[in-house]
């Protein structure tokens, strides 16, 4: 196979009456911003050093193979949140709040269904986009109350921005600071999350921990930059004319010449790799210490936790930054389970899963009551045996009618516009051969179309952005 290259517990009983008849677990649910397979779990990059992250997954289900509803924060987050797919409420992009479309006005987001479940929700951080926080999903969060807002972070000078000279780059940028930890937004995060782990509380308790970095700006101390010296970065390997075999669409969400090309032009991709790895250092410190401080809280042994990120992220493959893409780098996230009494130490799946699943697994190892509509499958079956059978494959929407179907092997990939790709990952992990023009893949297509839905619902309504958090 070819590898992506860079230059004694009792077993769990899971009816639903068993598990509702005994002590409510509480939850504490990791969100990570934009952090793509760098970690060493996953071994997305051989220079990262994570860990805390590393730690966390070999105490419980690793899933190697996750992928996102929608590659970027706003869809993706609400459809993980709600159980709806980007095609079912018309949420495509960063501007639109899911309680402004028609399915989505009456959504019960997971917290929200918690709710009525007995659980007290409580969250800090980046869960939900920017400024659509829908506060009617939480009893309490940090700092606000309502998660209007996420604890703010140093910036550099104004005078010295931007700090890696790529002009009109706005948070495209990237540098070390002069800042403690302490003064860092996530660090505020992770001790309020902290305090409130320590509390021995007698109602069951939905903690909800949103990191905002490896999101950019790329600001973290200098310390994290440190430990990637410049002279050793390792870069990603691209292939000049990556986009000869690719669809107009693909073409255009690539856009090499507006990132790729003025990173290329200010000599700044050794760099940013810099920064990114720096960022994902300092994300992993400060998810350390909250799983620190769950290891020492009263009620350890009676909480699951789960950890995911919401898309990957691009640093030039396929000359493309950033997520926005229906391709690996973009749709690959990070989901990794630890749920006392289910998983085992060291467990690794390899099957083709998706963020949608978090919602009905959520619901079926607390012995909620189920919900008809949910648009994901239970991962009980691979957290119980990381090599379980699968068979649905994960679906990732860009924008309307775009759509990916992952399967363990197959990415196929249809745009709005009828345009295909077809990328065998086994074989090739770069997706650098678009398989879709040829013939003896004809049957394959449409058995893997077979998984698009069926429906893709009109835009959902817009409403102004926020800043972006930093």
């Amino acid at each position: 196979m070819l590898r992506r290259q860079f230059l004694s517990v009792a077993p769990w009983i899971f009816t639903r009456r068993a598990t509702a008849a005994a002590t409510k677990r509480n939850v504490l649910f990791i969100a990570i911003d934009d952090m793509n397979d760098w970690v060493g779990s996953l071994g997305g990059h051989p220079q990262t050093r994570t860990p805390n992250l590393d730690k966390f997954a070999a105490s419980g289900v690793n899933f190697t193979s996750a992928h996102c509803a929608a590659p970027l924060c706003n869809p993706s987050r609400a459809a993980l949140m709600t159980g709806l797919r980007p095609s079912t409420t018309g949420v495509y992009q960063n501007t639109q709040p899911f309680r402004l479309s028609e399915k989505g006005r009456n959504a019960v987001t997971i917290t929200q269904h918690l709710r009525s479940f007995g659980y007290k929700v409580i969250g800090s951080g980046k869960i939900y986009h920017g400024g659509y926080p829908d506060p009617q999903s939480w009893d309490e969060y940090y700092p606000d109350n309502k998660g209007n807002d996420v604890p703010r972070s140093p910036m550099p000078p104004k005078d010295k921005l931007p700090l890696n000279g790529i002009p009109r780059t706005a948070h495209f940028d990237w540098g070390p600071i002069d800042n403690p930890d302490e003064e860092m937004g996530d660090y505020k995060v992770a001790e309020w999350v902290s305090a409130q782990l320590s509390k021995n509380r007698t109602d069951p308790m939905f903690i909800a921990c949103g990191m905002t970095r490896p999101h950019l700006p790329w600001y973290v101390p200098r310390k994290y930059f440190d430990m990637f010296p410049l002279d050793s970065i390792q870069l990603p390997v691209v292939k000049e004319d990556d986009l000869n075999d690719v669809p107009p669409i693909g073409v255009k969400f690539a856009n090499s010449g507006g990132d790729h090309a003025r990173v290329i032009e200010y000599g700044q991709w050794k760099k940013a790799v810099q920064g990114y790895l720096a960022s994902i250092a300092f994300c992993d410190a400060m998810v350390g210490r909250v799983l620190r401080a769950l290891e020492t809280s009263p009620k350890a042994k009676d909480t699951a936790v789960v950890l995911w990120s919401d898309h990957g992220w691009h640093l030039g493959e396929k000359l493309h930054w950033r997520k926005f893409s229906l391709w690996e780098r973009s749709t690959r996230n990070l989901l990794m389970w630890n749920i006392p009494g289910l998983t085992k130490p060291g467990g690794r799946s390899p099957r083709t899963v998706s963020l949608m699943d978090i919602y009905p697994t959520l619901i079926e190892i607390l012995g909620a009551p189920p919900r008809n509509g949910i648009e994901g499958q239970s991962l009980v079956a691979q957290l119980r045996d990381p090599m379980a059978a699968r068979k649905e494959p994960a679906l990732t929407t860009y924008g309307r009618a775009n759509h990916s179907v992952r399967t363990e092997r197959w990415r196929y990939t249809r745009y709005a516009d009828g345009g295909e790709e077809l990328y065998d990952e086994v074989n090739d992990p770069n997706e650098w051969t678009n398989l879709a023009s040829r013939p003896e893949h004809a049957a394959l297509k449409k058995e893997l179309a077979s998984w698009l839905p069926a429906t893709d619902a009109p835009d959902s309504p817009t409403a102004p952005e926020r800043p972006v958090l930093h």
